[in-house]
């Protein structure tokens, strides 16, 4: 089966952030399916786009098994909002010029956000000589989350304009895939699109990747941790994550010397949360930049608690964060500022950590405080949390569910096709 793949954030080799197509997109070119990825030239944790593909609309290139066609993105992604929605127009016209290569591919899948990708997941539908089926993954809802974060307004003509093709996508796409059981929810709800079209497909850990491992390790050496309970927020620094609410924390654990906090990451509000650190005074919070996604699993492994928080907002009561799963399936504890389906399954299902109202500080804390005294609840959390991760959330098999999902939009059967 020949599969094609259009994913703006799709990583560029060694970069960190969210490697969930890089994954499942290996796991399927193993299975004997022939993959093309149609994909962003800019790393979204950094906003910069290496020399290399600069000056070349399309640059072709292997991923493992896996073809890439990295299309052109403008360098105005960490610009500001019209910068971001300027490189967001960007890949789509970069990104159409780009499905000719796909060929005659058996099915599509365009997965959003950025909601525009509807734009050349429905072209690659409908032009190529194939007629290859059209999923649409959606791993956030837009333009609803910009709204309730602040970054479109609510009436504005172009959140209007969004919405509109957010429903024409729903009703255009052949199937609709989600990572979350809200999103399917919320989408049923408004009426743009049955229960029957939407199949559940969650973020998961890779557990060949991510694994318990000794806590004293080289990355704990490297960045200094020492012998400190260190809690681990990994992941992007960007309005909606809210993290000033981690320095706020580490102003009320100021007197707790033998507690830190880790920041690994980046995005456009790292800087400014370092200065405000230090102005503060602060040497209990640390920002150390982004990591290698090869080295996560160390770096993970040397933090006694793992970190998850968003902003307080309705919008984020439905989402999983991936990194939660990677946090579990290292057997470590969660802190965990979000409320919502993560909650339900954090803190009711899996048992795996304490939960703390998002952007309350003094709520931060108590947890932190609660979990650093506790060396035996963490261990029980931890334990709790591998075992959820190993029975329902391995990234193995939700790509092989995935897979499956495809090759049955496709007409296809394992037996008839790799």
């Amino acid at each position: 089966m020949k599969i094609g793949i259009i994913h703006q954030y799709y990583l560029l080799p060694g970069a960190s952030g969210g490697s969930r197509f890089n994954e499942m997109a290996a796991q399927w070119a193993a299975a004997g399916c022939e993959v093309t990825v149609i994909a962003g030239t800019v790393d979204y944790a950094t906003g910069r786009s290496p020399e290399k593909y600069h000056g070349r609309l399309l640059t072709e290139e292997m991923d493992g098994d896996v073809r890439v066609v990295r299309c052109d993105v403008p360098s105005s992604y960490t610009k500001g909002y019209l910068g971001r929605m300027w490189a967001f127009l960007g890949f789509v016209f970069s990104s159409t010029a780009a499905v000719r290569k796909l060929g005659d591919v058996d099915v599509v899948v365009a997965t959003s956000p950025p909601l525009i990708t509807a734009l050349p997941g429905y072209l690659a539908s409908r032009t190529r000589r194939s007629r290859p089926r059209w999923v649409f993954e959606i791993r956030d809802l837009w333009p609803e989350s910009a709204v309730t974060t602040g970054v479109l307004g609510e009436k504005s003509l172009l959140t209007r304009m969004l919405y509109r093709l957010e429903a024409w996508a729903y009703r255009q796409a052949d199937h609709i895939t989600v990572l979350t059981p809200a999103f399917t929810n919320d989408i049923v709800e408004r009426g743009l699109a049955a229960e029957a079209k939407i199949s559940l497909m969650p973020n998961g850990a890779d557990l060949r990747l991510f694994s318990p491992a000794e806590r004293h390790n080289t990355v704990r050496r490297e960045l200094d941790w020492g012998d400190r309970f260190v809690v681990m927020y990994a992941g992007a620094h960007g309005k909606a994550n809210a993290l000033d609410q981690l320095v706020h924390t580490a102003e009320l654990l100021r007197e707790r010397e033998d507690i830190l906090i880790a920041c690994v990451g980046d995005g456009p509000e790292r800087s400014r949360l370092a200065d405000e650190a230090a102005a503060k005074g602060l040497t209990n919070i640390v920002f150390h930049g982004a990591m290698p996604k090869a080295r996560m699993p160390e770096v993970v492994n040397a933090c006694d608690v793992g970190a998850a928080v968003l902003q307080q907002n309705k919008t984020f009561l439905t989402v999983y964060p991936n990194k939660v799963f990677d946090y579990m399936a290292c057997s470590r504890p969660v802190l965990l500022g979000i409320d919502g389906v993560a909650r339900e399954l954090v803190c009711d299902q899996a048992e795996a950590g304490l939960f703390a109202e998002p952007e309350n500080a003094a709520a931060l804390a108590a947890a932190i405080t609660t979990l650093a005294d506790d060396p035996e609840l963490c261990r029980a959390q931890g334990e709790r949390g591998l075992a959820w991760v190993r029975q329902n959330a391995s990234r193995e098999g939700i790509g092989q569910r995935y897979l499956e999902l495809l090759r049955s939009l496709a007409g296809r059967s394992p037996e008839r096709t790799p």
